[in-house]
């Protein structure tokens, strides 16, 4: 059997399509099976151990935790909304800066500076034998801040 150029392209892009195909099924059953319906939450520590009106960066967790002036907490994403690029704090305004394209967020996480559009994402809190449970698999996407994404113990 004589292989001619044609036959060999065309054998070589249906091998390589077929490993590709192979790969993708294998991972999306792996993800089926990882993947169980319970929430995996980061903890945080205890409530009692954060001062009022700080900051304080969890970096595996990939979220800034803030609690405010009235004690409530608030878990923000270290993400930018613009294009994922992982924010910096400001000491000066106690916000945050992107270090990709200028984007500036207030304490609360929302725009002051574009290009970034939308406020950071914010993680759900719940707070269990005084300890903070943080959901880091659920960010939830925000238009503007409200009173009612804190989280008090």
């Amino acid at each position: 059997m004589k292989l001619n150029r044609r036959k060999f392209i065309k054998r070589a892009l249906i091998t390589v399509a077929s490993v590709e195909a192979f790969f993708l099924l294998k991972g999306s059953v792996n993800k089926i099976n990882t993947s169980s319906g319970t929430a995996e939450l980061f903890n945080a520590g205890k409530a009692t151990a954060f001062e009022n009106n700080k900051l304080y960066p969890f970096l595996t967790g990939q979220f800034f935790l803030k609690r405010f002036e009235d004690g409530g907490f608030l878990a923000m994403s270290i993400k930018c909304t613009h294009l994922g690029c992982i924010v910096n704090t400001n000491s000066k305004t106690g916000g945050f800066n992107c270090p990709c394209h200028a984007s500036q967020f207030d304490k609360y996480g929302e725009v002051v500076s574009a290009p970034a559009t939308r406020p950071l994402d914010y993680f759900p809190i719940t707070i269990e034998k005084g300890e903070l449970l943080i959901d880091t698999k659920k960010p939830i996407k925000r238009s503007s801040f409200d009173k009612s994404q804190l989280t008090y113990a």
